[in-house]
């Protein structure tokens, strides 16, 4: 199995049904897919990647003293090779900061905010237009799901941009890079190493590989397009593997509502099924979601249901 690679310039023009309905495809049946050809120039693309990679570069030397690897460093010299050494289950092999609209950026290298900046704001307007998407398979008037997440105007949605980079694991039998969760929020556009895999997606039971596509943005669904589409996009659960050789690049945008917006399973014209997830605000999902990151997503709904 593969995950579904989309030709996003097609969704205007003659192939615009069939990109549609591969979409829709990858919402319902995937709950993540690859885009090519959606607009970002190679150059581009080709400039987040040193950027990002120079950044790290600097950092590398700190990560040798984050607690991940004071952890494991531990847990070896306490368990030595010992085949049923426990795992580091509640630890990530991560090295990761966020970019938002108004914390601090890094400075070195001294391109790096110019260019994450023209980067953000190009994914930003590809969100929107993946989502006017989902507004059109799931029979939804123009702008439902940003007006969700705007609270109809009255709030600015998030908009977040997750850097990471997964360094060479010595114990790939005891950490996990970063453990199986679904995602809180609602479209997440991932631009991944195009040499270095590890992501994987849970389908049907077993775990699959999100394969490394030059130049692609990896599209999934998180919790609250569930919501809105009343469970037909599920979000899906995934992991990243820790790897023993080479760095493993990953920058995650995050599109998801304000915390003030009010969420809750849209309607089309055609349907008159019955909300199977409650209404709330969405910040207080995230007070739930924050401690059960990494467990079943169900009780998350019951709890902001009993708020």
């Amino acid at each position: 199995m593969a995950i579904p690679i989309i030709d996003f310039s097609k969704v205007e023009g003659e192939g615009r049904a069939e990109t549609l309905a591969q979409i829709a495809n990858g919402c319902e049946e995937w709950g993540f897919f690859q885009l090519v050809n959606h607009g970002f120039t190679v150059e581009l693309l080709e400039r987040v990647k040193k950027v990002c990679s120079e950044c790290y570069r600097l950092r590398a030397e700190g990560f040798k003293g984050s607690k991940p690897v004071q952890l494991l460093s531990k847990l070896v010299e306490e368990e030595g090779e010992a085949a049923d050494a426990k795992r580091l289950d509640d630890v990530d092999w991560e090295d990761v900061f966020l970019l938002q609209d108004d914390n601090e950026w890094p400075s070195n290298p001294p391109e790096f905010r110019e260019t994450m900046k023209e980067y953000r704001e190009e994914l930003r307007k590809l969100a929107e237009k993946v989502m006017e998407v989902m507004d059109e398979n799931l029979g939804f008037e123009k702008g439902t799901i940003k007006n969700a997440f705007s609270g109809n105007g009255e709030h600015q949605p998030f908009f977040g941009t997750k850097v990471s980079h997964y360094p060479p694991c010595p114990r790939l039998d005891l950490v996990n890079g970063l453990r199986a969760h679904t995602d809180a929020g609602g479209v997440i556009l991932l631009f991944q190493d195009d040499q270095v895999g590890g992501l994987q997606i849970l389908k049907d039971g077993q775990w699959i590989d999100v394969q490394p596509v030059a130049n692609a943005i990896v599209i999934n669904t998180g919790d609250q397009i569930e919501v809105l589409s009343n469970g037909l996009y599920k979000s899906v659960w995934h992991r990243v593997l820790t790897t023993s050789d080479g760095n493993r690049r990953s920058i995650a945008s995050f599109y998801n509502p304000s915390l003030k917006a009010t969420i809750a399973p849209g309607s089309n014209k055609n349907d008159s099924a019955a909300a199977l997830y409650p209404k709330y605000v969405f910040g207080d999902y995230m007070d739930v979601y924050v401690k059960q990151k990494f467990s079943p997503k169900e009780p998350r709904f019951e709890a902001v249901k009993a708020l």
